[in-house]
């Protein structure tokens, strides 16, 4: 029997206008729910996290795609825990209010598998 390899998945991450544009209790409050999802997503089952990268020193103003804000870096077990990770952004509440964390930032969740050389 062939063992299942893991998906290669790097959780690219962009914070939107929407997030520059809230007053400061309410980006204390996304950033809180970012922690949330951050934490959700190695919480997953399966789920092995090898590193991020953030860019938000060489990056300013809003990320609607490449460059992205930051990164995740992860193996993944399946097609499914990728898309309940991507969903922490759906459901993820910030504060008491009606919003969920994918007013003020997205994710695109982009998955292959890892690339082994063989060395000669």
């Amino acid at each position: 029997m062939t063992e299942k390899k893991a998906l290669r998945v790097l959780f690219c991450m962009g914070i939107n206008q929407n997030f520059f544009d809230a007053p400061r209790e309410e980006q204390l409050e996304v950033w809180a729910a970012f922690s949330a999802m951050w934490n959700g997503i190695h919480d997953l089952p399966g789920v092995k996290v090898f590193g991020n990268m953030d860019d938000d020193q060489s990056m300013v103003g809003p990320s609607t795609g490449y460059p992205w804000t930051t990164y995740l870096l992860a193996d993944v077990p399946d097609i499914e825990t990728v898309h309940a990770a991507c969903n922490l952004f759906r459901t993820t509440a910030v504060g008491s209010g009606p919003y969920k964390l994918w007013r003020y930032c997205k994710v695109e969740a982009r998955t292959g598998r890892e690339l082994i050389i063989q060395r000669t």
